[in-house]
């Protein structure tokens, strides 16, 4: 299945087909008020985490270091994935962000998580369920398809 996760700015104006709308910044965007961003949520465990986002900032690692370390995070803790996994399910889920520059920002590497999880659980969907589901069949004998 095909999964359609875009990126926006906070500041872009709203659109219709923006879908689920999901801030996934750990600070809340300057000047902006909740209700003006029409918000599906404020997600804040699938953004880098404090420490890593403020070396970033100070310039204390490269952008490289950065983006390896947040996907480490990302790999530790996956069940943070699983709320924008089930909006991504649903249709369209934009990813929000104050960044300016939101190809250079974390959004990108949050998509390709999202989507990879995503994929994962789909090719786990195709697996028989469980053994017991084919104990009809003698060893060796392919499923029938009816």
């Amino acid at each position: 299945m095909a999964y359609d996760i875009v990126f926006k700015r906070v500041y872009q104006p709203i659109a219709a087909e923006d879908g689920a709308r999901v801030l996934v910044d750990r600070l809340w965007p300057r000047g902006k008020r909740r209700e003006n961003l029409a918000l599906t949520d404020w997600y804040r465990d699938a953004s880098p985490s404090p420490a890593l986002r403020r070396q970033y900032h100070l310039g204390e690692i490269s952008a490289e270091v950065f983006f390896t370390r947040y996907r480490g995070e990302l790999r530790e803790a996956p069940e943070n994935l699983i709320p924008l996994m089930r909006l991504a399910r649903q249709g369209r889920l934009t990813l929000l962000s104050a960044a300016r520059d939101l190809e250079g920002s974390h959004l990108p590497v949050l998509s390709e998580a999202i989507l990879q999880a995503l994929y994962q659980e789909d090719a786990a969907d195709r697996e028989p369920a469980s053994p017991p589901c084919f104990a009809h069949q003698r060893p060796g004998e392919e499923a029938s398809e009816t």
